[in-house]
This record gives structure tokens, C-alpha cells and sequence, in this order.
């Protein structure tokens, strides 16, 4: 009976390893279609609140649904003029940034010669080749103005979510059996990424406009690019931050010199210490939480899986299959395990026992 039980268990591990398998495979090839309802339902997520507070205001929802769609819209464009523009201007620079990092990757290897360090140009542009440098923020950005190229279809796709959301709870009632459970874990999913999202976008913004503000003080060129790039790449855990701060320190390097570009990086560090690790995470709370390492290979997955929006949303993407598998009895060891620590509950209960 037991040799038959474990049995059982193998075979149902390996059928749950084959879905998953399958799961992920067919999610990178439609990756094309995911990106941008993900990016929808992204937009949504952030505009549901708005939506039920002018609903709560007695605004007519078609109404309230058009003015949100109306200042996405505008807001949208505003990026993409400005991206758009931008990376025009910065990509007609590019070869003379390009000859400036150069310039100043010989110089360094004239003065670790005149100091006795003996090192190779050629081995130092294999390793560190500046060109890489500068193409990687050009190719970030083109990526970015490569998904708003598609804002029709998802500003149209975030039009019918919005139009759908207040009628949603009651068409699960209707089609559910057990709807009260169901709307629960669906509401407690839908509380915790509102929060996280509406925290993270809070201080994303006030970090792009700190960054911004201090690199147009400095005199570095695109400030206001910079400070965009700095917002958006605050929404990618662990490496986001560090990723921002490579064009603008080697910008300002080659355009104001050494003492502007440790300043540089100095107002990086400062607003990102500052913010990411001391004031957010207060914010946040343990009930946000996701382990380091968990965040650390969400960031790989969903960003092998989607492309750069999947790093974008991995974190939202990791907690609402975090919260899903706490909801069920048989799963929510492994939610657990994804967090950053015991539920408050657990530690309580051991805590009682020890003293009883």
C-alpha cells in the first residue's frame, strides 16, 4: 500500500513537472501576444482603483472608463513623442559617445602603464568594450519604443478590462460553485498587487525624478531620459537600479570627466539606498514579501520567458502565483517557501506551544 502510495505521488510530481514544461515552452513562443495583455492588464491593475473610487463618486462608468482611457492615451503618447525623440538624438550621438569612451579607455591604459601596471588595449576593449557599453542603452530603448509601437492595441485591450472589472465578481457568482471562495483568493490577489504596484510606481517615480533632477544639476546630456530609464528599470528587482545608472555615469564620464561621473554615481547610490532599501521596504511590509533569491530567479525566468517586460513584471508575476498557492491547502507549503520568512500566524502558534 505504501510502495503503491509513493507511486502515486512520483506519477502525479511528473505529470505536474510535464505541464509545467509545456506551460512555460508555449508562453515564450506566444510571448508576442503575452507581452502586451500582460502590459494591459499591468495598466489595469493600476487604473482599477481610480476606476472604483469615481464609480464610488457616482461618476457613470462609461464615463469614469473614458476619462482613465483619455489620460492613458495622453500620457502614452507623451512617452512615445519623448522617447521617440530622444533616442533619435541620442542615437545620432552615439558614434561620437562612442570615440569619447574609447579615448578615455586609452587613457586609463597610458596611466596604469606610467604607474607599472602592464595591460593589454586590445584585452581591455575585448572585456570591456565601451561600443557594448553605449549599443546596450540603445538597445533598451529601442525595445521600449518597440512596445509602445503596439499602444493601440494595448490601450484597446485595457479599454475592455477596465469596461469589464466592476461586472466581474458577479458573473463569478454565476458561474461558480463555491463563488464566495473563489472572489476571496481573486480580491486578496487583486489587494496585494494594487498595493505593491501603487507603492513600487510611487517610489519608481520619485527616484526618476530625483535621478533626473540631479543629472541635469551635473550637466549630463538627457536627463529627463535618464530619469525615465531610472523609473522604469525601478520596477526590476536586484539588477534595475545598477542597470539605469551604466549610460548615465559613462555619459557623464565622457562629457564632464571623472569627478562628475563618481558624483554621478554617488546620486545613484544615495536615492537608490535611500529609497529601495530604507523607505520602500517600510512601506511594503513582510506581507509583500518575496525571498531574495526567489526575486533574484523570478527576475531570470520571467525575463527569459517574456523578454525585458517579463523582467519588468516578475515581481507581480511571482506574488500572484505566490498568493495562489498559499489558497490551496496541498500548495501553500511552497508559497511559503517563496516568501521572505514563516506567515505572522505560524510564528504565533509556536510561540503559544513554547509557553504552554
Amino acid at each position: 500500500m505504501e510502495h503503491e502510495k509513493r507511486i502515486a505521488n512520483g506519477t502525479r510530481f511528473l505529470v505536474a513537472a510535464a505541464c509545467f514544461v509545456i506551460v512555460v515552452a508555449g508562453m515564450r513562443t506566444a510571448s508576442s501576444i503575452l507581452v502586451p495583455f500582460l502590459l494591459s492588464l499591468f495598466i489595469a491593475t493600476i487604473c482599477t482603483p481610480f476606476l472604483l473610487w469615481m464609480q464610488r463618486k457616482h461618476v457613470p462608468k462609461p464615463l469614469a472608463v473614458l476619462l482613465i482611457f483619455v489620460a492613458i492615451l495622453g500620457i502614452g503618447w507623451l512617452l512615445a513623442v519623448f522617447v521617440g525623440s530622444s533616442l533619435n538624438g541620442f542615437s545620432k550621438a552615439l558614434p561620437r559617445y562612442e570615440e569619447g569612451l574609447s579615448q578615455k579607455t586609452t587613457a586609463l591604459v597610458t596611466w596604469l602603464s606610467s604607474h607599472g601596471v602592464k595591460v593589454s588595449y586590445q584585452l581591455l576593449v575585448d572585456y570591456l568594450d565601451p561600443g557594448k557599453a553605449m549599443n546596450m542603452v540603445a538597445s533598451t530603448l529601442t525595445g521600449l519604443r518597440l512596445v509602445l509601437t503596439k499602444t493601440f492595441l494595448i490601450m484597446l485591450t485595457v479599454l475592455f478590462i477596465l469596461l469589464e472589472a466592476s461586472g466581474f465578481p458577479n458573473k463569478l457568482r454565476a458561474a461558480l460553485d463555491n463563488p464566495d471562495e473563489s472572489l476571496a483568493n481573486i480580491s486578496k490577489i487583486t489587494e496585494v498587487i494594487n498595493r505593491y504596484l501603487l507603492i513600487k510606481t510611487q517610489f519608481s517615480l520619485i527616484t526618476g525624478i530625483a535621478i533626473g533632477i540631479w543629472l541635469y544639476v551635473l550637466g549630463v546630456d538627457y536627463p529627463l531620459l535618464w530619469g525615465l530609464l531610472a523609473f522604469l528599470l525601478n520596477f526590476v528587482p536586484t539588477i534595475g537600479s545598477f542597470i539605469a545608472a551604466i549610460p548615465a555615469v559613462l555619459l557623464a564620464l565622457i562629457q564632464l570627466g571623472t569627478g562628475s561621473a563618481l558624483l554621478a554615481c554617488l546620486g545613484y547610490l544615495v536615492v537608490n539606498v535611500s529609497i529601495g532599501n530604507v523607505i520602500e521596504p517600510k512601506f511594503m511590509g513582510r506581507g509583500l514579501g518575496l525571498s531574495t533569491l526567489v526575486v533574484f530567479l523570478s527576475l531570470i525566468f520571467w525575463g527569459w520567458v517574456l523578454g525585458p517586460v517579463g523582467m519588468l513584471l516578475s515581481v507581480p508575476l511571482t506574488m500572484v502565483i505566490k498568493i495562489a498557492l498559499e489558497s490551496n491547502q496541498d500548495t501553500r507549503w511552497i508559497g511559503i517557501i517563496l516568501g521572505p520568512g514563516p506567515p505572522p500566524e505560524t510564528a504565533t502558534t509556536k510561540k503559544a506551544q513554547q509557553d504552554n
